[in-house]
């Protein structure tokens, strides 16, 4: 209802207002259904009274409460800084619309964590993907169009792939509803067309997460979108679909199918580690900020996914503690971006020399938010890293707690380049001094005081995750 109320406002003051207090009211109810499943209570709610399987529900424990107060707790930070540079490319009177789309793509993202039915997760996945498209089609460049159609054409493969996987499901089990599915599941789970469902949903997932080698549509779409877009999708839109790559294996197909008898670790593994090299090495050599960043990603996808492929409780639960650290170091970073694109009308590196002179407090957002993205100790990159690293350990994966550690020291490259620029680099013309508006740089030290808050203060994080993570693996009425 959030929507299409906003886009009846109109007004800039109101819009933004009702976005943000929607926002927020996300948020408290968000941590209020954390805390009630923390003991490891399932909430239910039938639509019309309707008992499953003829009617949808909604079920939520931890780890679907846990992805519900990232997400809202990204929009209303980001939200609160308004479309920033967006502005100069929504015609004066229609930033409504701005705020509309953006209702929308958190309804979607919402409702795709919330829902037991694996039909609504289709739906409401599209309705984020496609208030997503319009999102990006908003950046200031020409570019930005393009990178929405090639987004829409990558998103669209994907939505279809999940939705034949969703098909063969149904055709096998007869039901939609995630619980009953599961149970029915079991009973064919040897079947040929379980197994092309199995393959369609990981690969249809695997897109809109951007998983390696499906990953090519998003530095387009993270660069040219508006930097306040790029903070919001970024911190949440994968995170949602590593969060029902989770569900899907774990809760619907279960361990013993999609690790013991299909084996998609083994495959999930060195794609992860690939990304983990191949995403930051192409961040070492990009020469604008944004589009830095977006590479930064394909890197940070890919710890949450290698945390999976580990097939153990602390595999799983590393990999959702760095999917919270890692929405709020990037969308620290992203804002930091909006605030640079405020500053400097654009995000290219050489332009940023001696902008640490200028804007110190950005500067200073940058590299809390930066060393945290490294995983220094005291930051919150650190206690997912050594989470991680953790997990491989006792798997006996010593060459892969390796990696782990050697994929840091390249993130340590791409950052220093930027503080390099920013501390080192002699200021073109005279230096003046003129920060980012309050209103983009509150937001910007919200996320990137979190991140160090979180690496000080880990005990929320962790404790959430590895809840999460032990109730994944009780399969039925647990996982579900």
């Amino acid at each position: 209802m959030g929507a299409p109320l906003c886009f009846l406002l109109r007004k800039e003051a109101l819009a933004s207002a009702f976005t943000v207090a929607i926002s927020f009211a996300c948020l408290g109810i968000s941590f209020g259904l954390l805390e009630q499943t923390m003991d490891g209570q399932i909430l239910v709610y039938e639509f019309g009274g309707w008992p499953r399987p003829f009617g949808i529900e909604y079920r939520i424990d931890i780890t679907n409460a846990f992805v519900l107060v990232v997400v809202s707790l990204v929009a209303a930070v980001v939200f609160a800084a308004g479309p920033g540079q967006a502005r100069r490319a929504i015609p004066v009177g229609r930033e409504y619309l701005f705020y509309s789309a953006a209702l929308l793509c958190l309804t979607g993202l919402l409702g795709v964590t919330i829902t037991g039915d694996v039909f609504n997760v289709f739906v409401f996945m599209e309705i984020s993907s496609l208030s997503s498209y319009i999102l990006i089609a908003l950046g200031r460049e020409r570019r930005a169009l393009m990178a929405a159609f090639s987004y829409l054409v990558m998103g669209t493969i994907g939505a279809t792939f999940l939705l034949i996987g969703i098909g063969l499901m149904y055709q096998m089990t007869g039901t939609l509803n995630m619980v009953d599915m599961a149970v029915r599941l079991q009973a064919v789970s040897e079947t040929r067309t379980v197994l092309v469902a199995v393959a369609f949903v990981v690969v249809g997932i695997s897109t809109k997460l951007a998983v390696f080698p499906l990953h090519q549509w998003l530095p387009n779409a993270y660069s040219e979108a508006p930097p306040i877009v790029s903070a919001f999708l970024a911190a949440t839109a994968t995170k949602v679909a590593y969060y029902l790559l989770i569900r899907f294996s774990l809760g619907l197909f279960g361990a013993a199918l999609v690790f013991d008898r299909i084996g998609i670790d083994t495959l999930l593994m060195p794609l992860s580690v690939l990304a983990m090299f191949v995403g930051s090495i192409a961040a070492i050599y990009q020469t604008d900020f944004k589009r830095l960043l977006a590479y930064s990603s394909i890197a940070q996808i890919g710890y949450m996914t290698l945390g999976l492929s580990l097939a153990t409780e602390a595999g799983v639960a590393a990999g959702l503690i760095h999917l919270f650290n890692h929405a709020l170091m990037k969308g620290a970073l992203f804002l930091v971006a909006a605030c640079v694109t405020w500053r400097m009308g654009a995000t290219k590196i050489a332009m940023m020399r001696g902008l640490g002179q200028r804007m110190p407090l950005t500067m200073a957002a940058l590299v809390a938010s930066g060393l945290a993205l490294v995983g220094v100790p005291g930051t919150a990159g650190f206690v997912s890293k050594w989470a991680l690293v953790s997990a491989a350990l006792e798997q006996d994966q010593l060459f892969l707690a390796f990696l782990i550690m050697a994929s840091s020291v390249l993130a340590v490259v791409y950052i220093w380049r930027l503080v390099e620029v920013a501390y080192f680099a002699e200021p073109d013309g005279e230096v003046e001094r003129r920060e980012a508006p309050l209103r983009l740089l509150i937001p910007t030290w919200i996320l990137a005081g979190m991140t160090i808050w979180f690496g000080l203060f880990s005990d929320f994080s962790v404790d959430v995750a590895e809840a999460a993570a032990r109730q994944l693996f009780l399969g039925l009425g647990g996982g579900v």
